[in-house]
């Protein structure tokens, strides 16, 4: 009769045992667990910790409730402008009621990735391209809304959607360098033309305060001839100031007047006829005297 009973208590423990091991689960810091008995849902959610459940009537599913980070695949599209671009996201998102992820949706993952699929494609049609490239926050905004309107009621809240990459064709990748380009060198001219307006007036401040005093112009002459002089490679001309030669003249005392030169001597006669004159031959002159005496 002993024997009987002892056997009879360890076979009740050890079917003690295997219930308790059928029955007891365990649910992380982080998970919920959503109970179904017979296929109805519970109204109470497992918290962390130990806890039990009716084995083969109750069936326990744990839903993660921490931030999941899930990229959306790219999307081709055309923007409201007509430029083709591809691009691609990430979404962050968590569970926040265990059961109605559970309830509501056959799988919460997959519907938020569809979700976040469709309504990436729908901001490209409606975006021109300037913004996808500039204006990516208001986007992210506009994004989140649209996905986070039907996830409310999956139970699931959308924390954060970010544009990662806007793709273009190369094309209009060289389109838009040259644009730039020009761009940069509209700037550079104008800001060239402002500097040359600015220094103009500066130089004619400068001129009309030089021509006040002269002095200030050889004074800056001398400054220039000084820096070029410095470097040391090049020849450098320097012109004789006018004022200079002004005031040498003003110093310089009256030259006396020269004396009148003496009269020339007389003009030597030709050599024949000085030759004749000692011959004692008459001239011409003389023998025209005797023909007439």
């Amino acid at each position: 009769m002993v024997e009987e009973l002892v056997a009879a208590g360890l076979t009740l423990g050890s079917v003690g045992v295997v219930y308790v091991m059928a029955a007891a689960r365990v649910v992380k810091q982080y998970e919920r667990g959503v109970v179904l008995r017979l296929g109805r849902l519970q109204q109470s959610v497992r918290g962390p910790g130990f806890t039990m459940v009716v084995p083969f009537v109750d069936r326990l599913r744990k839903v993660n409730m921490q931030i999941v980070t899930m990229p959306v695949p790219a999307q081709d599209g055309i923007t409201r402008d007509n430029v083709t671009v591809r691009v691609d996201a990430v979404i962050y998102f968590k569970v926040v009621d265990a059961a109605e992820a559970v309830m509501q949706v056959e799988d919460y993952r997959f519907a938020v990735s569809q979700m976040a699929q469709t309504s990436l494609r729908s901001i490209i049609g409606k975006s021109d391209l300037d913004d996808l490239l500039s204006n990516r926050e208001k986007l992210n905004q506009g994004l989140e809304l649209m996905i986070d309107s039907p996830a409310i009621g999956w139970g699931v809240q959308i924390d954060r959607v970010e544009i990662k990459d806007v793709s273009l064709p190369e094309t209009m990748k060289r389109s838009m360098a040259r644009q730039a380009e020009a761009d940069r060198e509209r700037r550079a001219r104008v800001i060239n033309a402002d500097a040359e307006l600015q220094a103009s007036k500066k130089l004619a401040e400068a001129a009309h305060e030089m021509s006040e005093e002269p002095a200030a112009l050889q004074l800056r002459l001398l400054q220039t001839v000084v820096a070029v002089a410095a470097e040391k490679n090049s020849t450098l001309v320097l012109p004789f100031p006018v004022e200079l030669l002004r005031f040498l003249e003003r110093a310089q005392p009256a030259l006396p007047q020269q004396q009148q030169p003496p009269p020339a001597p007389p003009a030597k006669l030709p050599e024949s006829g000085a030759q004749g004159a000692e011959a004692g031959e008459p001239g011409p002159s003389e023998g025209s005297r005797t023909g007439q005496d």
